[in-house]
């Protein structure tokens, strides 16, 4: 009787603790790692995000850096971290493009439990600041001529800097000699000291160089202009079929319980709202994404329908 009545206490307690825990949920600091350097643009939005959720959560979110290999390295020790909430990845469009590049990856990205879509931020075709031309009309017939094979500044292969680029050739047809960099910060510096012509980045990181004109701004790659450069044409504006923004996400490892993923979500939601988050993202020409999209469905229809749009031009290669 003593045996069968401490195995029934044993599964009673295996049954609730999932339960338990989550209701608990967070009871310590969470980290949320995005697979970046430090001070770059997803680093940025991470940071703001953090110290919004902090507010909510009752609990301090730490924001932790690990780059290399295009992200897909910092990404990979979130997929191994326990499926407890208390490690969470930050990171961008890149991450939808990691399984086209790296068929060898010990996990699948797409397998990751989505938490929630943050923001979309723009990007922006920006060059040297005495480049000869002066718009993107002036600047796409430069590269088709005197300018044929200009020099274009990237994160690396597969960063939406050069999804941007790849794009750009695809759709104008001009020729670009891509300069990998490990970071945006680096290849941003040799921007700004004339080593290279070009490179397209998120606003987050160029809305201040453009301000104080240390480089020159040609075109926007979203579909419509933005607030914070209006005067600035969007791509399609001038003929080039180019539609990519930077949107970031937060997933969780595979496996979290449900209650913990929706906990998150709600908090990523009402993080959304907070108005020091929405006025210090605009300063950094992007805002939050509407409630609808800060949702776990939403965002893995989103992953898997951008895997997919993705995974085609870089097999082009």
């Amino acid at each position: 009787m003593q045996r069968i009545l401490t195995s029934t206490l044993a599964v009673t307690a295996l049954l609730f603790a999932t339960p338990l825990a989550a209701e608990d949920y967070p009871s310590r600091n969470i980290t949320i790692l995005v697979p970046a350097a430090a001070g770059g643009p997803s680093d940025t939005v991470a940071r703001l995000l953090g110290e919004a959720m902090s507010k909510d959560l009752g609990q301090q979110v730490m924001i932790e850096n690990a780059g290399g290999a295009g992200g897909s390295l910092g990404a990979g020790q979130v997929a191994k971290a326990d499926p407890d909430g208390y490690t969470l990845l930050l990171y961008h469009i890149g991450v939808a493009t990691f399984s086209s590049l790296y068929p060898d990856l010990p996990y699948d990205p797409s397998e990751f439990t989505s938490v929630g879509l943050v923001t979309e931020v723009p990007m922006t075709l920006v060059g040297r600041k005495d480049l000869p031309a002066s718009d993107i009309g002036g600047l796409l017939t430069w590269l088709r001529g005197e300018g044929k094979g200009a020099s274009f500044g990237t994160a690396g292969v597969g960063a939406v800097s050069d999804l941007c680029g790849r794009l750009l050739v695809d759709t104008t047809g001009v020729e670009l000699n891509v300069v990998p960099y490990k970071g945006t910060g680096p290849a941003m510096n040799d921007l700004l000291g004339g080593q290279i012509d070009l490179m397209c980045d998120q606003t987050t990181n160029t809305a201040n160089q453009i301000a104080s004109g240390s480089i020159k701004p040609f075109a926007v790659t979203t579909q419509k202009r933005i607030a914070l450069l209006p005067e600035l044409p969007t791509l399609s504006e001038s003929g080039a079929n180019v539609d990519i923004s930077a949107w970031h996400a937060v997933w969780a490892p595979k496996g979290t319980p449900e209650p913990i993923r929706q906990k998150l979500s709600a908090s990523l939601q009402k993080a959304l709202t907070d108005p020091a988050l929405i006025e210090r993202f605009a300063a950094l020409g992007t805002e939050p994404v509407a409630a609808k999209l800060a949702t776990p469905e939403a965002m893995d229809m989103h992953f898997q329908a951008e895997i997919e749009r993705w995974s085609g031009l870089l097999k082009t290669d």
